[in-house]
């Protein structure tokens, strides 16, 4: 039996024997793989900036909002960022952007960005 079942084996694996794939095919594979990588992280880390700028955009609009409210609710302008975290608009930890970025609150109620006020200007 032992020999009737190893001849089926050894046949069935001389006709299945081109199933696989070679060591040329999977090394262009794999360069296929990689080339497709070096073209694709610079275009990522080149849209994290972007999306970073964008976020802080929106926290400045959000804060914007938050300072009207407040001047809605106490009829005055905050004096700065820690009157909107106490009164409970905004939450302790949302003092800057989400790049990092500090935002300021000057008397007359406007947002401001002290550190990128030149990146804001070439745009």
């Amino acid at each position: 039996m032992k020999n009737k079942r190893s001849t089926t084996l050894s046949q069935w694996l001389k006709q299945h024997k081109e199933s696989g794939f070679t060591l040329i095919e999977m090394l262009i594979v794999l360069l296929v793989i990689s080339v497709l990588l070096i073209i694709t992280i610079p275009n990522v880390t080149k849209h994290n900036s972007t999306i970073n700028t964008k976020g802080c955009q929106a926290f400045v609009k959000m804060v914007e909002a938050q300072v009207q409210a407040f001047q809605m609710d106490n009829q005055k302008m905050p004096s700065g960022l820690a009157d909107l975290q106490t009164a409970g608009y905004l939450n302790n930890e949302q003092d800057s952007c989400p790049n990092g970025d500090k935002i300021e609150i000057g008397s007359d109620g406007e947002v401001t960005l002290p550190n990128s006020e030149a990146d804001a200007t070439e745009e």
